[in-house]
């Protein structure tokens, strides 16, 4: 996450009454729900369209709701603002399957990719060989052929910052089966793009 001049909390609690503070938190937050989204497309749907519109959605659904929020913590706000990316991203997947069509066309690859890698970051590191749209493209193919449940657990955690406890629930697997999940999906990425980041601790602690 990026550095905080004023904690989640208390924009969060400003949010009801002040829409600066309602954008700075979504702000805060946008560039790792891109990333998420994206990531959790697919590959049919990311080669149809970008994450923009959908994470536009959420946000402008977050912004209607937020004054409502019970705040119980930054994790409880990510998982909030995430399962309503998720909510978006099935009725998209299900609009796009119902119309019957080969979804899959030519998309321009992002603009912001340097911010995208920024985000992946998180789950591997890119290589400094590659172009971005290379390193992009490398990371994403990588990803898409993890097992669903990889890709969850993975996303989750190192994403959307929940920990194991909440993975477990939102899962419905113990915590040691989602410390065995997020671990070898991050060794299973570092196996196919060559890097060293696969231990699920050199980047955040497993403690």
């Amino acid at each position: 996450m990026p550095a905080m001049s004023e904690s989640t909390e208390a924009l969060v609690r400003a949010a009801s009454t002040d829409r600066h503070a309602l954008e700075q938190l979504l702000v805060r937050h946008l560039p790792q729900l891109q990333g998420w989204l994206r990531l959790r497309m697919g590959p049919k749907l990311r080669a149809r369209e970008g994450p923009e519109d959908l994470v536009q959605s959420v946000a402008r659904e977050a912004l209607a709701e937020l004054p409502g929020f019970e705040w119980r913590g930054e994790a409880a706000f990510r998982h909030w603002l995430y399962t309503r990316a998720q909510h978006k991203l099935q009725d998209r997947i299900k609009f796009v399957q119902a119309q019957r069509r080969d979804p899959a066309r030519e998309v321009p690859p992002p603009e912001d990719s340097a911010a995208l890698l920024a985000c992946y970051g998180t789950l591997c590191t890119p290589s400094r060989d590659l172009a971005s749209h290379e390193a992009l493209a490398r990371i994403e193919a990588a990803f898409d052929d993890l097992p669903e449940d990889y890709q969850e657990a993975i996303t989750l955690y190192r994403l959307c910052g929940l920990d194991y406890a909440e993975i477990a629930a939102r899962m419905h697997r113990s915590e040691g089966a989602v410390r065995n999940l997020v671990y070898r999906g991050l060794s299973r990425l570092a196996l196919r793009l060559g890097g060293q980041d696969g231990d699920g601790s050199t980047r955040r602690s497993d403690a």
